[in-house]
């Protein structure tokens, strides 16, 4: 387990740093290394206006790190726009003499039916993403009416206080557009489901998830089924983009640690606190991480219940 050194440890400086940061109100986890700190901001995206965060404090603390590790960015070259153009109807639409309800039971495309129904749309072409995407942005709305979020926060207060910001990796735009137009319309099936879950229980859904981030409940953010759709689908749910996603994060983590000074990173929260995740994977390897619990509580067992009884559900 990594240790703080007494030095690092009276450093006052350092001290206000974090402080700051965690008055801002984003979830968030400290980790001490050898010759400075780590702040990792688990941050969600389209948080609602009307979630009351302070991303100014954030801006502050930014301001007066050391560095800042930021999302993954893609790079996106000429070719790739073509291949957007040229791939566009395997993307958005279901292969040729297909549609919805060759793929879904009848249990789910009862519920599809049900939402085309009152929202008038027309699904049974359409590719399972672009209809979840529609669900959960349009009909949902959970893009709608929506603050500054941490990554942008971080991102700009960086570049004003020249302080040295970069990704935490490059993924090709190639290698994720060839993933998701290969990709079988079965396995957006599962993004399509938590979709119509979210859309059928409602808006509610958005001030709860925000609420969860702003108290630093994150089992309640993850458990939370708009924050699951969103994990469930493209390209977070892609094998290929999400664990090389998810290694970059390692990497960027365990180099920071050989740094002196404050790094302040910004991570998708689902990234973090995911089982087997970022934290999950830091904990294992020896990292001590001080911050809000991330891990779902177990059920409580009825009273005088031993170990060996079974969790009642």
């Amino acid at each position: 387990m990594t240790s703080v050194s007494p030095a690092w440890a009276q450093d006052d400086g350092a001290n206000e740093i974090i402080v700051t940061a965690q008055r801002s109100g984003a979830p968030m986890w400290t980790i001490d290394t050898p010759g400075g700190a780590i702040v990792l901001v688990g941050e969600i995206r389209a948080v609602p206006k009307a979630t009351p965060w302070f991303p100014d404090r954030l801006e502050e603390a930014t301001a007066g790190a050391d560095r800042v590790i930021l999302g993954l960015k893609p790079k996106v070259s000429p070719g790739d726009v073509f291949r957007i153009l040229f791939a566009g109807g395997r993307i958005t639409r279901l292969p040729k003499d297909t549609t919805a309800a060759d793929y879904l039971d009848p249990v789910q495309a009862q519920r599809l039916a049900a939402l085309e129904a009152k929202y008038d749309q027309d699904y049974a072409r359409s590719s399972f993403l672009i209809t979840a995407f529609d669900l959960l942005a349009r009909r949902l709305g959970f893009s709608r009416d929506t603050g500054k979020d941490a990554s942008d926060v971080v991102e700009k207060a960086a570049r004003r206080a020249k302080v040295p910001a970069e990704p935490v990796g490059t993924i090709r735009g190639e290698d994720m557009l060839d993933s998701l137009a290969e990709a079988p319309p079965q396995a957006h099936i599962a993004c399509l489901d938590a979709a119509m879950t979210a859309t059928e229980t409602g808006p509610e859904l958005i001030a709860r998830r925000g609420a969860g981030w702003r108290a630093s409940d994150v089992p309640a953010v993850m458990a939370n089924p708009l924050e699951q759709a969103l994990g469930q689908c493209w390209p977070w749910a892609d094998q290929s983009v999400g664990g090389e996603l998810r290694g970059q994060w390692l990497a960027a983590i365990d180099r920071a640690a050989q740094e002196s000074g404050v790094t302040l990173a910004v991570a998708p929260l689902r990234v973090l606190a995911e089982d087997q995740g970022v934290l999950d994977q830091l904990e294992a390897k020896g990292f001590e991480i001080r911050g809000p619990d991330w891990r779902p509580v177990p059920p409580a067992r009825p009273s005088g219940a031993t170990a060996d009884d079974p969790i009642e559900k």
